[in-house]
């Protein structure tokens, strides 16, 4: 005997099963229970301790994995994220430039190895009287983890309409020079 509806329906031969009790089960119960699952979860204990306060340092870059061990440590900018194709090629000259004056050797051939990738975003606000352009560059080893970040922010003009509008080469030589300048830094550590 099988209850549909609150109606009894009698299926000779087979057996349905009693779905009445299921009523019970509401999608905010189940989307509730699925997010208690997860966030215990998340809780579960890691096998290795945290390290104290004190023992937080920024890794020292190394040479291990390069391509070739005649150039040193070598930097390969990948495609920028977020600037405009004509934007973002005169930012890579700039960086050029100043990767030169630093005595930073870049790998410019699409594909080829280097010591460490570095992945640029840029991305820019403004207003009819001002703006800034945000910009971050990940560098990261031959395995992918992130060994340092570069972030910053420079002003610009206004723009009515599109803020890269308002973005000048000036703008683009200081992030590159400042960005360049880091890089340097932090390999003389």
């Amino acid at each position: 005997m099988v209850r549909i509806h609150d109606e009894q329906i009698s299926v000779p031969g087979r057996f349905m099963p009693d779905f009445s009790r299921l009523k019970s089960f509401s999608p905010l119960r189940v989307a509730a229970g699925i997010l208690l699952l997860a966030g215990l979860a998340a809780c579960s204990a890691t096998p290795t301790p945290p390290s104290s306060i004190g023992a937080a340092t920024t890794p020292v870059p190394s040479i291990a994995g390069q391509a070739d061990e005649t150039q040193g440590v070598t930097f390969a900018f990948e495609p920028f994220t977020g600037a405009p194709g004509n934007l973002a090629d005169t930012l890579s000259e700039y960086i050029g430039s100043e990767a030169r004056k630093q005595g930073i050797t870049l790998v410019r051939r699409v594909g080829a190895s280097a010591t460490y990738r570095v992945n640029g975003y840029l991305t820019a606000t403004g207003q009819p009287s001002t703006g800034t352009v945000f910009y971050v560059f990940d560098i990261v080893d031959s395995s992918g983890k992130r060994v340092k970040r570069i972030s910053g922010t420079e002003a610009t003009g206004g723009s009515s309409g599109d803020p890269w509008q308002s973005v000048s080469a000036a703008t683009l030589s200081r992030i590159a020079n400042r960005s360049m300048v880091e890089i340097k830094a932090w390999l003389n550590r």
